[in-house]
């Protein structure tokens, strides 16, 4: 996904990363240096919209505890 920098500096962020960082026109984005020297872009408060994965993190209720399932390779 490419874009390029206008004579003033300025670029245009790609729809389905502002979608994926929930930026808007005004919001706020911070530009860090990752420690492999990449560059990363990211929403100034340091929030952004949940994974589609971390909605589910935790409905499928606690599960056996550790003697239950020794129980069960057991056969017991």
């Amino acid at each position: 996904m490419g874009t390029r920098v206008t004579s003033k500096g300025q670029v245009t962020i790609p729809k389905p990363v502002r979608d994926y960082l929930g930026i808007g026109p005004g919001s706020q984005i911070a530009f860090r240096r990752a420690a492999d020297g990449s560059i990363v872009i990211e929403k100034a408060d340091g929030t952004r919209q949940p994974s589609r994965f971390a909605k589910l993190v935790g409905i499928a209720g606690p599960g056996p505890s550790t003697d239950e399932i020794m129980a069960m390779t057991r056969g017991e």
